[in-house]
């Protein structure tokens, strides 16, 4: 898999102010998004739901997002849309209204669904200009941009535990602020892509698909095997982001908030998990990250339905530091194999890890309500041993 940076539409350096902007408003938005899932205990009390309801909530949001990210991102990068993002971020500051003011389960799974739409914008567009602001360090480039979402879904339960619970769900409209602020930032990024577009061949900027550099159907098997790598990962997080708090609360007795703590916790390792994984990537090789973060959490995931609460704290931020820090390796590997077509491969892979994430939840929920909440983390400790299926990547043949 080639290494070098023939596609790049790039200023020749780095360029971090853009970088750091765009990292900032995915953590705008990724805050934003995860507000949903933080509130579900709430919601859970308010609208009388069972553990399927909550998985359903989240299948629509996930689903909305992981159908359309894909299309998205093939479509832009034949016709790339700089200024769609500030749209996208309008859309998800009518989903927040929506959630604020719902007064039936429906009106859940409509803001939930506009969420999801919100997402499906953001993402593929949001990443191509990531890789062109890189000036070739796509590793790095890439992990700063998801470092900013991650942090992003793990502030939001805390904003959720000191606003919006004591508050009441009303108190979500109050983020409508800070989605006006991203929609500004956002709407600057989109001129500044505009412009690098304007000064760049039209073959570089990505919007003419490149010829792959290998053969159809090796690209095909191995895209089969990071999406099952996806896979293992995401139906994991989810069983985190969706259940935890309620595992928390039904095993250790613990509050909603002090939940909601130790879901940030967790958040927060995965966040700099996501920022280690790709500069690793760009200096001992992709595969090897990827491999090491998923199939090497798996002792850890193992102990953690057996310990006790300390332990847990200390097993779940050493699997969210550990197996966060694939995803980034995942995506720049992806496109480095499918050159010219960086948003169908990052629509791809977070529109598959999202929909897998909330397929995941659905059927975690319904189990959860079947057999109870401790057996979902007993089955999900398994996941991880798909990693395994890593040592088939074909080697990056780097420059």
């Amino acid at each position: 898999m080639s290494a070098t940076h023939a596609h790049l539409p790039a200023p020749e350096r780095t360029a971090m102010a853009v970088l750091a902007t765009l990292s900032l408003c995915h953590f705008l938005n990724d805050l934003l998004q995860a507000l949903l899932p933080a509130i579900y205990p709430m919601l859970k009390t308010s609208f009388d739901l069972n553990y399927t309801q909550i998985g359903l909530i989240t299948l629509t949001n996930s689903a909305t997002s992981s159908l359309l990210q894909p299309v998205v991102g093939h479509y832009t990068d034949r016709t790339p849309r700089p200024y769609s993002l500030a749209t996208g971020m309008s859309l998800l500051l009518g989903a927040l209204l929506v959630l604020a003011f719902a007064h039936r389960f429906a009106l859940l799974l409509f803001g939930a669904a506009l969420l999801g739409v919100a997402s499906a914008i953001f993402h593929p567009e949001s990443s191509r200009i990531a890789r062109v602001a890189s000036g070739g360090r796509l590793g790095f480039a890439q992990s700063l941009f998801q470092t900013g979402g991650n942090l992003g879904t793990s502030v939001g339960p805390l904003l959720a535990a000191f606003i919006v619970l004591p508050r009441g769900r009303a108190s979500l409209a109050w983020f409508g602020i800070v989605a006006l602020v991203a929609i500004v930032l956002l709407w600057h990024i989109g001129r500044w892509y505009a412009g690098v577009r304007a000064s760049t061949p039209p073959a570089a900027a990505g919007a003419v698909p490149a010829t792959p550099a290998v053969a159809p159907a090796h690209v095909r098997r191995t895209i089969a095997i990071l999406l099952t790598l996806i896979f293992s990962k995401y139906v994991y997080l989810t069983s985190i982001t969706s259940f935890y708090m309620f595992f928390l609360i039904h095993r250790f007795q613990v509050s909603p908030r002090s939940a909601q703590l130790h879901l940030f916790a967790f958040l927060g390792a995965a966040a700099a998990g996501t920022f280690i994984g790709g500069p690793l990537g760009d200096r001992f090789g992709r595969k090897y990250v990827i491999w090491g973060s998923i199939f090497g959490v798996l002792p850890f995931t193992l102990l953690l339905p057996y310990v006790n609460l300390f332990w847990t704290d200390v097993l779940s931020v050493a699997i969210g530091l550990i197996l966060a820090s694939a995803f980034s390796a995942i995506v720049v590997y992806a496109q480095e194999l499918m050159p010219g077509r960086v948003g169908l491969v990052a629509g791809l892979f977070f529109g598959f890890a999202f929909g897998i994430a909330g397929i995941g939840a659905a059927v975690l929920g319904w189990l959860a309500d079947a057999t109870s909440i401790e057996v979902v983390y007993r089955i999900c400790a398994f996941l991880p041993a798909l990693g395994i299926l890593a040592v088939l990547l074909p080697e990056e043949r780097r420059t």
